[in-house]
């Protein structure tokens, strides 16, 4: 209680804008620097989500650009209200005292931002500390599980596992086994009529074939084109080569911006580490799932949907090529959420208007006091994430002014002293120090 009821006189150029006086040119590059940053994020990632859903002519034409500005005024408000509220609250209570710069100002904004956003995209935020690739596997163990049911995903998330992991992996199927056996037959007799180009997918599909040509396969196993090892290394193949150019589309927008002056900069389109990383981690994660799976099956002698749980656990350590704390903290969100409306469903859970609003807003809260008060238990993903959105804005506050409250704010910022304006500043600022 002592630490909250502590106080500072300094106004909010002092501690938060520092590098320009006025709240509103603070505030308007702020804003500009985050829809700059939003766009960037929110285009590529809508536009390839587009294409892995198979979207028609229309929705490119009328409802592409709509979404993704709706998400990009989301993040961008996100920022835009901090420190909207930031400078109000300060202006209100005439001081600042220790949860005012980051839960105060954050809280509220956080909230109005995420009204802004679709509601089907309103992730719930989890606590960050969490072990990332255990809680990955967790995840994925119950996604994959929820995936074997009947009813058990539907939307989005139920067509992206089909297309990552193949329909093979449904349980039912509208065809019988023996009509599966007659369409491979006719889709091998076609092949044979048509002449083969020799190019490089065919090269690796036929050594592929050679070295699984005479694989088991068990008859609870529904890749009927495909023996188990073969199937396992196609899985491989296919998803590493999708996470490859995914990738490689990400980063096609910063390495045409040095076209002209580095061109040496577009072969790391092709030659990244984070490339054959993010391959690596889909690849990796597709077959080992369908690995133990088919594992099972055999082990057992029928397929179960409790398989899943043990699959996807398993095909969860394939985060450690790629250790994304977006990705990890997105999906068990959304695991939350869709327990949670199954949970409203079957009647034993109550519904909270807004549920996810409110935990958005919180968890939001907390994560920016820590930013301000407390970096060092953050998780630098997070971090760098809050400096993009900012232009690096985040990093410049005078967070050795916080450190009267006692939690160590300008521990990562030693020797770091804003250059402030004496006419604007309420307590006689600190010189910088000068490094010959």
């Amino acid at each position: 209680m002592a630490a909250l009821s502590k106080s500072i006189p300094h106004n909010c150029y002092e501690i938060g804008h520092t590098w320009h006086p006025s709240c509103r040119v603070s505030f308007l590059q702020v804003t500009w620097g985050a829809l700059e940053e939003s766009l960037k994020i929110y285009a590529p990632l809508y536009l390839i989500a587009a294409i892995l859903r198979k979207r028609k002519l229309d929705y490119y034409l009328y409802k592409l650009l709509p979404e993704i500005l709706q998400s990009a005024s989301f993040l961008t408000a996100n920022g835009a209200l901090y420190i909207t509220f930031f400078c109000t609250l300060r202006k209100i209570l005439g001081k600042f005292y220790s949860w005012t710069p980051g839960f105060g100002a954050a809280l509220p904004a956080s909230y109005m931002a995420i009204l802004i956003e679709r509601k089907s995209r309103r992730g719930l935020l989890t606590i960050y500390m969490a072990n990332l690739v255990l809680l990955f596997c967790i995840t994925a163990a119950m996604y994959m599980f929820f995936f074997r049911c009947k009813d058990g995903l539907k939307g989005f998330t139920f067509s992206a596992l089909r297309f990552i992991v193949g329909k093979e992996e449904i349980p039912t199927h509208s065809y019988s086994p023996e009509a599966a056996y007659a369409k491979v037959e006719q889709k091998r007799e076609k092949q044979e009529e048509k002449p083969r180009r020799m190019h490089i997918i065919s090269l690796v599909r036929k050594l592929v074939n050679l070295i699984c040509k005479h694989g088991p396969r068990h008859r609870c196993c529904k890749h009927y084109e495909d023996n188990c090892i073969s199937y396992c290394i196609k899985g491989f193949i296919r998803m590493f080569s999708v996470g490859y150019l995914i990738q490689c589309c990400l980063r096609i927008p910063s390495a045409f911006r040095h076209l002209f002056t580095k061109p040496s900069r577009l072969l790391s389109l092709f030659y990244n580490k984070e490339n054959f990383q993010l391959g690596a981690f889909l690849g990796s994660f597709v077959s080992i799932y369908k690995g133990t799976s088919c594992f099972l099956r055999w082990i057992r002698n029928l397929d179960d949907e409790l398989h899943a749980i043990i699959a996807g656990f398993l095909a969860g350590i394939s985060m450690m090529f790629y250790k994304s704390t977006t990705i990890s903290m997105y999906l068990a969100s959304k695991l939350v959420e869709t327990m949670y409306f199954k949970g409203i469903e079957a009647g034993k859970v109550p519904y909270f208007p807004h549920a996810d609003t409110i935990i958005y807003s919180i968890s939001t809260a907390i994560c920016f006091q820590a930013a301000v008060m407390e970096v060092q238990t953050l998780r630098p993903s997070y971090w760098k994430f809050l400096l993009r959105l900012t232009k690096g804005r985040f990093a410049v506050m005078n967070r050795k002014a916080l450190d009267v409250f006692g939690t160590g704010a300008s521990k990562h910022f030693q020797g770091f002293v804003p250059r402030l304006d004496p006419r604007y500043t309420v307590v006689k600022p600190e010189l910088p120090i000068e490094f010959s």
